[in-house]
């Protein structure tokens, strides 16, 4: 074998070739890896929203069914005239109003969750008293929690945050209304809040008793509400479909924000956080 001036630039020649395509190749190979990345994101996105349509599909299945027979049945017995005494008369018309007010509240509450998981909801943010809705929502839901001798209170700094009025506002009140329903009677509902970095928080501090382990990845769920476990006399918040903590978590995903839960001493809290304005 004999090393010749044309062998060496061949080699010379090769050597320069590989170096300009490396780069090259390297770039390709990240682009594909990208690509190939960005397609399961897809996928995986495309999986999740299968899920939550099939499990959108599961509620109206089972949650409006439930009421809808409810409303037929009172319908016919006054039809039929198996109640014909003016009192009865009316009790089952006061039934049918309500069980239609609580379908028609089912209605919205699943065209809103459709809009947040579509990500057709948009939202306008601006800066919010996030203690002042604290507070306002507290003193609206005094009676409440006073019939249900249930304490209340709120310990929060003036903080403001940014986000959207009308939304922030009901997500603090369903977190609150939810507290005093699922808190036994002698127990308080705690609010506080603070600021993090660049976000404020609120929480809602509850005398549930805990939500078990095996529920808690479950609690923002479409149609979860939840066992026995956690309160004696747990209701539904909302129309009683178990839309309101998904809506909740979906309201302040929607506006950069983050809504949780832990098991406290005695109950749990809830902590939503949003940009600080």
């Amino acid at each position: 074998f004999m090393f010749t001036p044309q062998l060496g630039w061949t080699l010379v020649t090769c050597l320069l070739i590989a170096v300009m395509l490396v780069p090259g190749t390297i770039r390709i190979g990240q682009q594909f890896a990208r690509r190939v990345l960005e397609v399961e994101t897809r996928r995986a996105e495309d999986r999740a929203r299968d899920q939550v349509r099939r499990e959108l599909v599961a509620w109206v299945s089972h949650d409006l069914r439930t009421p809808l027979a409810g409303i037929r049945a009172m319908a016919e017995a006054l039809e039929d005239e198996v109640v014909s005494e003016p009192d009865e008369v009316s009790e089952y018309g006061a039934r049918i109003s309500k069980e239609t007010a609580r379908l028609g509240g089912m209605v919205d509450d699943l065209f809103e969750l459709s809009l947040i998981n579509s990500g057709a909801l948009h939202l306008v943010p601006e800066p919010l008293p996030l203690d002042a809705l604290a507070r306002e929502a507290a003193t609206g839901l005094g009676p409440l929690a006073a019939a249900r001798q249930v304490g209340l209170e709120v310990r929060v700094d003036p903080l403001v945050c940014r986000g959207s009025g009308k939304e922030v506002e009901r997500v603090v009140h369903n977190l609150l209304i939810n507290a005093v329903r699922h808190t036994s009677a002698g127990e308080t509902v705690s609010v506080a809040g603070g600021r993090d970095g660049g976000s404020v928080w609120l929480s809602v501090t509850d005398g549930c008793g805990g939500i078990p382990a095996s529920d808690l990845p479950k609690v923002f769920d479409v149609g979860f509400r939840g066992t026995a476990a956690r309160s004696p006399e747990a209701e539904p918040l909302g129309a009683g479909a178990g839309l309101g903590l998904a809506i909740a978590r979906g309201l302040i995903t929607a506006q950069a924000g983050e809504l949780d839960v832990h098991n406290v001493p005695g109950g749990c809290c809830f902590r939503l956080s949003l940009p600080a304005a």
